[in-house]
């Protein structure tokens, strides 16, 4: 009797969002012009001064500021309005169709492995549900609003900052996919008993704010890599010379998602290492 077939083990890629999928920030494509400012002055004259006079954590305070904001243009923030804003993000080659998505996934399963995409974003998890790629993740870690009974953003409900994004790589090992389950991620669970063990990990990210994440991913035994805008600048450069000489990172490749690019091999090149990690070959 041919013996049963192994069961796929999971694996995940990760994602930051704005400047790792995508260009820039999420709400500069269209929400800040339709609020009537610059991303300048959004954030640089309104966002960071408020937050430093308030003492108070730059996430909350930009998602604050654009309720306010588009309150004082008669145009109430809603979900629906959010995930319109969300269609015309400037993703990078590659993802748009999804097919970076279906490669990786077919790519995995040659070797025994499911793989599952996660986002762990600073960003708006209702813009990540607009966009063209929203479906291709098993659940996405985003800053959120809480809803009226009209579905009007009243409050940010979740902050996701740079220290707070390293707990969700705990809820992705443990499987608890909300904001809200403190008892569970709390709670010891062997790691053989975790479903995504962080040696099958790999996160991809842009720089500054997911340092912490990537220094984590480096020292539990996954992967990380720092991607960079290919219209890069003086500033990106700095930014991965930084990376690479504080050893926070494993690898950098350029944004650009497209078969046979430097961030596809590299990709190809981890999930065939964790493969061989855990005994796993190509199936026939």
């Amino acid at each position: 009797m041919a013996d049963a077939p192994r069961p796929l083990l999971k694996t995940a890629i990760i994602y930051d969002f704005d400047g790792t999928l995508a260009r820039g920030n999420m709400q500069e494509v269209s929400f800040i012009p339709s609020i009537g400012m610059t991303p300048s002055q959004f954030w640089n004259e309104t966002v960071r001064p408020r937050t430093i006079a308030s003492d108070g954590d730059g996430i909350l305070m930009y998602m604050q500021m654009m309720l306010l904001a588009a309150r004082e243009q008669g145009a109430p923030v809603t979900r629906q309005t959010l995930q319109d804003h969300g269609r015309d993000v400037a993703l990078f080659e590659g993802l748009r169709d999804r097919s970076w998505f279906d490669r990786m996934n077919a790519f995995g399963a040659q070797y025994g492995l499911e793989i599952e995409h996660y986002i762990i974003s600073a960003g708006l998890e209702e813009m990540i549900q607009g966009c063209p790629i929203a479906e291709a993740f098993t659940h996405v870690f985003a800053s959120k609003y809480a809803y009226d009974e009209n579905e009007v953003a009243v409050w940010p409900a979740v902050g996701v900052n740079y220290t707070t994004k390293t707990q969700y790589l705990f809820r992705i090992n443990k499987g608890v996919h909300n904001h809200w389950d403190d008892e569970r991620i709390n709670r010891f669970i062997p790691d053989e008993e975790r479903p995504i063990p962080f040696d099958r990990m790999i996160f991809l990210g842009d720089g500054d704010t997911d340092v912490p994440t990537m220094k984590m991913m480096h020292t539990k035994g996954g992967f990380s890599i720092a991607v960079y805008d290919p219209d890069n600048t003086p500033r990106d450069h700095n930014k991965i010379h930084r990376l690479i000489s504080e050893d926070r990172v494993n690898f950098v490749a350029e944004g650009d998602y497209r078969e046979g690019t430097p961030v596809d091999l590299i990709v190809k090149g981890l999930i065939g290492r964790i493969a061989v990690n855990y005994g796993r070959m190509p199936a026939d």
